[in-house]
């Protein structure tokens, strides 16, 4: 009778175990926000701190602008001084009468640039400006990439997560009725060894899973600048699900990226900018001319003396010869940059819809019963160790095949959503949302 009451003892616990197990996975932080990606995306745009520093680069750029339309200021000297000694009456000694008898000097000059030196200087200026328009869009795309595939990533691995939770309490429940009856001979200790060492290779491997969740979300935390937050991505399966690479061709992947991947136009409008210094160093060997105007009076031959002239440096030496030689150099560097992210861009969306093909035929070939049917499978094995109609082994064989299972569903999933995401980074276009 003892017997079964001891037998009933553990059976209670089992099914208390079968109850406990279908608890979800809660993370261990006060704070907590649930987040869609498009409110992640907003977030982002809002908050992240990069993407303001260069914001402030793109306005410190357009300033350049203006500064490039001025005009050189023109320039004024005045000089007065003794010039005519004179003797007065009540003195035999010459001397100068500073405010009556001097000379006074005035003259304007005003620099003019030749050869278009000024309108190089602004298209200068206006495409340095757009290179740092260029570069925020390529810092957002950047980091949109990586905020959506941490996105991801959290997701799935909260999902593999909740594996872990639900076996660790199973064999938990499992471990703490067994020691209940630790040594009355009913339970042998070499299953209850058995039990144990499984649940400890659980807790380590889970252990391993939860640093990877908050390596991740510190990263998330970090594009979103939010702090003290744990992240609950949220996700419309069913449009994951719907997710075809097929929708578009690669000839229109590649000819939307050569229009709107911002590092392509960063190497573009780096050639264009190495051609216009190219053009406003041979500017700069064409000297400058400096007219002026000039008052004198009592400095010369004539008491008011006035004079009209200009001035330019003779190019004998300097002709600005090196930086000439420099930037024709720099030409044929950014077009040989540009030439070779040209071929980058088509190598990767090549390889990248590739990729997204074959991830998305292996998760066409799953069964989206079989999940279920573990799920059910896995109650039933409970109910038959429970009744010893399976032995220990059978038992810790179907739980660990079903934690494969649900890891393996869950990192095809993640690799597939990847692979789309991949072909969104390298196209920078969203062509699959």
């Amino acid at each position: 009778m003892r017997s079964v009451s001891n037998y009933l003892a553990i059976l209670c616990t089992f099914c208390t175990l079968n109850c406990t197990a279908q608890n979800v996975f809660t993370p261990g932080k006060t704070d907590t926000a649930r987040l869609s990606l498009d409110s992640a995306e907003t977030v982002f745009l809002n908050n992240n701190l990069q993407l303001l520093a260069q914001r402030y680069n793109v306005d410190a750029q357009k300033a350049l602008i203006i500064q490039a339309k001025l005009l050189p200021n023109p320039n004024f000297s005045f000089a007065r001084g003794p010039l005519v000694p004179i003797t007065d009456a009540s003195s035999n000694f010459p001397h100068s009468n500073f405010f009556s008898n001097g000379e006074n000097m005035a003259a304007i000059s005003q620099l003019i640039l030749l050869a278009g030196k000024r309108n190089k200087q602004i298209k200068l200026a206006e495409a340095n400006a757009k290179l740092a328009e260029y570069q925020l869009y390529d810092l957002i795309r950047t980091l949109k990439y990586t905020l959506r595939t941490d996105f991801f990533s959290i997701y799935y691995l909260q999902q593999s997560a909740k594996v872990y939770d639900k076996e660790i309490q199973s064999l938990q429940q499992v471990v703490n009725a067994f020691n209940l009856q630790q040594g009355k001979g009913y339970i042998s200790e070499k299953e209850v060894v058995r039990i144990k060492a499984q649940l400890y290779s659980l807790r380590s491997e889970y252990n391993d899973l939860i640093n990877q969740i908050n390596d991740t979300e510190s990263e998330l935390r970090l594009v979103l600048q939010i702090k003290n937050t744990y992240i609950i991505p949220e996700i419309n399966n069913e449009s994951v699900a719907k997710l075809n690479p097929r929708q578009y061709n690669i000839t229109t992947l590649i000819d939307t990226a050569f229009v709107n991947r911002t590092d392509l136009q960063i190497a573009q409008t780096n050639t264009g900018i190495s051609k216009l210094n190219y053009s406003y160093q041979k500017a700069l060997a064409v000297p400058d001319v400096t007219a002026s105007v000039a008052y004198d009076r009592q400095g010369s031959y004539a008491q008011n003396f006035q004079s009209a002239g200009i001035a330019i440096d003779l190019p004998f030496f300097n002709r600005n010869q090196g930086n000439i030689k420099s930037a024709k150099s720099m030409i044929a560097f950014s077009q040989a940059t540009e030439k070779s992210t040209e071929a980058s861009v088509e190598e990767q969306i090549y390889r990248a819809l590739q990729k997204a093909y074959d991830n998305d035929k292996l998760y066409h070939t799953m069964d989206a019963k079989f999940s279920n049917d573990f799920e059910r499978l896995l109650n039933e094995v409970l109910n038959n160790y429970q009744k010893r109609n399976i032995g220990l082994l059978d038992f810790l064989d179907f739980y660990d095949a079903y934690k494969q299972n649900v890891l393996q569903v869950n990192s095809i999933q993640l690799n597939r959503v990847n692979a789309f995401e991949d072909l969104n980074f390298y196209t920078g276009t969203n062509f699959f949302n």
